[in-house]
């Protein structure tokens, strides 16, 4: 921390990671990415040397690319005051609507001053759809989007 803050810098903790990395919409491997949740779901296909002529798993990632995944990783921008967090329901229409998705990485963002998440959804969940998170039983409505939610600085 001291040779930190003597090169101008300071400390930031694992909250603020989370929130920073979720906001780029950056996986975290265990909770967005994971033995269940593969880099094809993930939206990770960009990153599979799929020039590689053999790799562990490359057969079974290579059929699910070609069928489609069949659950997606995708963002939640919440429309009112919800704040998601992981392992929260994502349903259609309501809280008893049909059951399309679990929340992996959600928080707050101090950039957006808005709820935002990661979630595994059903692939036929599209972009700019609405979806309802059960924020401890209570019904919070969100946009489907594609991350990241914050651009990039360019300085």
């Amino acid at each position: 921390v001291a040779e930190a803050r003597e090169r101008g810098g300071m400390p930031a903790g694992l909250g603020a990671r989370d929130t920073l990395r979720t906001e780029m919409g950056y996986p975290l491997h265990g909770q967005d990415i994971s033995p269940t949740i593969t880099p094809v779901m993930a939206m990770l296909g960009w990153a599979i040397g799929w020039d590689k002529a053999t790799f562990r798993g490359r057969d079974a990632l290579q059929a699910q690319r070609e069928a489609g995944p069949s659950h997606r990783l995708r963002g939640l921008l919440a429309l009112d005051r919800g704040i998601p967090r992981a392992h929260m329901q994502v349903r259609r229409g309501a809280l008893d609507g049909p059951l399309v998705g679990e929340v992996t990485s959600g928080t707050f963002s101090p950039t957006l001053k808005q709820g935002i998440a990661l979630a595994l959804l059903d692939s036929s969940v599209a972009v700019d759809d609405e979806v309802i998170v059960d924020v401890r039983g209570r019904e919070s409505r969100f946009r489907v989007v594609k991350p990241p939610f914050v651009q990039a600085s360019t300085r």
